[in-house]
């Protein structure tokens, strides 16, 4: 497990880098991949086959053991009860794992069994020995029965493959009673012909009504087939599982496609038919694979150094988890409303993680997945329209309100401002100004009032300050569209997270109904889901203000005062009290970087004119909380935020704030990255000397030409170009001092 504390500073970690290569540009990018990463420890990614942002993730489901198994997998287990088609990557809550599938030989049992007794039941052990992952695909032996399992899959479908022992009986388990954590509400499974079974599972957990719809066809037909009935408190709620009896005797290999629809079993088929009409496994295994091939290649990283290689490859394959498709092939959906919405003209989207992905995820899709991110923002207006308010965080058709603020804002401002189209402005201006003046959630105070009361609002100081960075995105917008009352209005607002600076204890603190401060204080102190932050404490929080970094500085009265609290944040270690939550690791003094809102806070000192500072730690947090190990990931991977982090700062850069189109300079890690950013345009990032002791910027060139800053813009980096950095060992403390070098908030 990886606790770190700040004494671990002084070391130096990490390999030497010779030079650059591979120069092949028919490299298997895929080959950098290692699906492990972060399935160990609490990074809670998916293991398993799937396509970039795919609505189907078919993989293995380990028996939930608690908090590390919000993925229905862990490193740890040993033990599998099928394999599911859908599950979440990096989530700090369980939920999925529907219409689970395992093959079985010997006496017939219909339950999974448990953990403590996996004989009683249909599941089985496995090893890592007899298990292989890669982009795309996986496979495990089963041990208990001595079958290989095989699993590739399209964007809506996922393909089996099954070797049965020669001899002996041969049975697929179709359960739609079990899940990773959520309860079953209603089933239903139909036998259309001797190869074909259609059926549905409805749900309820995170995802309050989750409903799935599926069809399965086998490559060799069943000569029986059984259902049994699904009760709910002693009530049958429709057929829950199926059993798939093949003959014996021949051939050993079963195929089965599995599609799945948010709409209908209909729909379900008709995605197995336009996605894998035949039954060719290795042709839709190289199809995943060359499709990950496709998306990874878009970053041409240089090196000989295989482990930071495979670190920056699979960090940049765990951003293409979430969002997934929600939708099928002829383009319906299942609207938030519960309406079947037929043949849209986007590509609808789920799975929105904005608390975590509004920081670094999304502003890195601008740069290498624009055409999704259009898709992304359709996906959100329809959930406005539908709902009344844009999506906080959006599970399969459900509004779960998880976490704070409403940081879909942010994420389609930035779009905006890039010059991303193919949404209605309009509509989105409308949207993102409705989602700010609703009465929930703390806001009616914080329009009354200009904070939230902390003895009315639990979370208010975090809800708060998350708000201000949302409201400075409505009033850049507001700018840009000439809307000078809005823009104004939103302005002010943005600025409300002074509100909460206590001058004395220099801290962001909660504020009561009457004015006065809450009591007693301990800036170490954090409750989960019970104190003035969330998932964090005052020490953590005290930075959040990204959109207006100069106004923060100013409220410690100087850079100085700014830069030496900051010194203090990485370096005090104390313990953050009974009851404090479990995602606060990855922590090095009280910098916490397994949790979103330290994400941007090492890049801070830039604005400070110490953007050597910056150099320091971020490539320090790259070496210790980053790895090639199972256990490489200090926190959840937060469908893909966790990982946008690293993929952004190996590149030299990272987007403080999230809207305003300017990346921050921190430490490169690569001699030469080449970006694809499209119609014939390359963005190239040099960095000459750099090694693991040549971890500062001594100079910047771009195309040739001298440059003082100490940031970039998205525009310069979207025309293309070579961005080259001189590295060196010693700290240059004059790069980007003088004011007029540092980064801006304001960039509109």
């Amino acid at each position: 497990m990886r606790r770190f504390g700040y004494s671990c500073l002084l070391v130096v970690v990490g390999i030497f880098i010779i030079q650059c290569t591979p120069k092949d540009t028919s490299i298997e990018y895929v080959d950098y991949v290692d699906p492990y990463i972060g399935s160990d420890y609490h990074g809670h990614v998916f293991v398993g086959a799937n396509v970039p942002f795919g609505a189907v993730q078919l993989g293995p489901s380990n028996f939930n053991k608690g908090w590390d198994w919000c993925s229905a997998y862990h490193y740890s287990d040993s033990i599998v009860k099928g394999f599911s088609h859908l599950h979440l990557s990096g989530t700090g809550i369980g939920d999925l794992g529907d219409i689970l599938v395992m093959p079985t030989v010997g006496q017939l049992k219909l339950n999974a069994g448990t953990q403590e007794n996996p004989n009683a039941g249909y599941a089985s052990f496995y090893s890592h020995e007899n298990e292989k992952v890669a982009p795309g695909y996986y496979s495990v032996l089963l041990e208990s029965y001595n079958i290989e399992v095989e699993l590739t899959s399209s964007k809506r479908v996922g393909f089996h493959k099954y070797t049965f022992p020669k001899e002996g009986s041969r049975r697929v388990i179709v359960d739609l009673t079990e899940g990773n954590t959520d309860q079953t509400v209603k089933t239903g499974l139909t036998k259309v012909d001797n190869s074909t079974v259609t059926g549905f599972r409805f749900s309820k957990g995170w995802a309050k009504d989750q409903r799935v719809y599926f069809a399965i066809k086998t490559s060799l037909p069943f000569e029986k087939y059984s259902g049994y009935d699904f009760l709910l408190d002693g009530k049958a709620q429709g057929a829950g599982k199926a059993v798939l009896e093949f003959p014996e005797g021949k051939n050993h290999e079963i195929l089965l496609k599995v599609g799945i629809s948010p709409v209908s079993e209909e729909n379900a088929l008709e995605n197995i038919n336009q996605e894998i009409p035949g039954w060719d496994f290795e042709e839709i295994k190289l199809a995943a694979k060359q499709s990950w091939n496709k998306e990874l290649g878009k970053f041409k990283v240089q090196s000989e150094d295989e482990k930071k290689l495979r670190t920056f490859y699979t960090a940049l394959y765990h951003t293409m988890f979430a969002p997934t498709l929600f939708n099928d092939s002829n383009g319906d959906y299942l609207g938030t409303d519960k309406e079947v919405k037929e043949n849209a003209n986007f590509q609808n989207y789920t799975i929105f993680s904005l608390w975590d992905t509004y920081r670094a995820a999304h502003p890195l899709y601008t740069i290498f997945q624009p055409e999704r991110v259009t898709d992304f923002i359709n996906s959100m207006l329809a959930i406005y329209q539908q709902q009344g308010k844009l999506p906080v965080w959006h599970l399969m058709g459900n509004e779960t309100n998880t976490m704070v603020g409403y940081h879909a804002v942010p994420v389609i401002v930035d779009a905006f401002l890039k010059g991303i189209e193919g949404f209605d402005t309009k509509l989105a201006y409308e949207a993102v100004k409705a989602s700010a003046m609703r009465d929930e959630r703390g806001l009616k105070d914080l329009k009354e009032l200009g904070y939230i009361p902390a003895d009315k609002e639990i979370e208010s100081v975090a809800k708060a300050l998350e708000y201000a960075i949302d409201d400075w995105c409505i009033a850049a917008m507001a700018y840009r569209l000439g809307e000078t009352e809005d823009y104004e209005y939103f302005s002010e607002r943005a600025t409300y997270y002074k509100n909460y600076f206590d001058a004395d204890t220099k801290f962001m603190r909660g504020k009561l109904t009457d004015g006065s401060w809450r009591r007693p204080f301990d800036p170490f102190a954090s409750k989960h889901r019970e104190d003035d932050y969330c998932e964090g404490n005052a020490w953590q929080y005290t930075w959040l203000a990204p959109h207006d970094v100069e106004g923060l500085i100013s409220l410690f009265g100087s850079d100085k005062l700014f830069t030496e609290k900051l010194d203090s944040l990485f370096i005090l270690e104390s313990k953050l009290g009974h009851g404090a939550s479990a995602d606060i690791s990855g922590l090095i003094g009280q910098y916490a970087h397994g949790n979103e809102p330290s994400h941007h806070i090492s890049y801070l000192y830039a604005f400070a004119g110490q953007q050597w500072k910056t150099s320091q730690k971020v490539r320090f947090i790259m070496d210790l909380l980053y790895s090639d190990k199972p256990d490489g990931l200090s926190g959840n991977e937060d469908c893909g935020q966790m990982s946008a982090w690293y993929v952004f700062s190996s590149l030299g850069f990272y987007p403080v704030n999230p809207a305003n189109g300017v990346y921050v300079f921190g430490s490169p890690v690569f001699e030469k990255t080449t970006i694809q950013l499209g119609e014939g345009k390359t963005f190239e990032i040099q960095a000459e000397n750099v090694d693991n002791s040549n971890i500062y910027i001594q100079s910047v060139t771009l195309n040739g030409e001298p440059y003082h800053k100490s940031y970039i813009t998205h525009q310069d980096i979207m025309k293309g170009g070579i961005l080259k950095f001189e590295m060196g060992s010693n700290p240059n403390k004059e790069f980007g001092k003088a004011p007029q070098f540092r980064p801006k908030s304001v960039n509109f």
